[in-house]
């Protein structure tokens, strides 16, 4: 490799690398991953009734899924 290519190549790299650390500062500075208080709240509240609900619910969708796919299963027919 010629060492212009080289010189391109670590320039680019450092301006994204400098992008990048601008982007996590901006989001520390504006309080993007203050969300602590959320989580613990959600956590403090679920009771074992809703953790059973939405187990149950999963259940219902991996079904249904599983129906819709043998459903195209049975129609399918090659293009023409």
């Amino acid at each position: 490799m010629s060492s212009n290519i080289l010189a391109m190549m670590l320039g680019v790299s450092t301006f994204l690398g400098a992008l990048g650390l601008l982007a996590l500062l901006w989001g520390l500075r504006t309080g993007q991953f203050d969300d602590q208080e959320k989580f613990l709240e959600s956590a403090k509240y679920d009771t074992e009734e809703e953790l059973k609900d939405a187990i149950a619910l999963e259940k219902r969708k991996k079904k249904i899924i599983q129906k819709k796919k043998k459903k195209e299963e049975k129609n399918y027919s090659p293009p023409d």
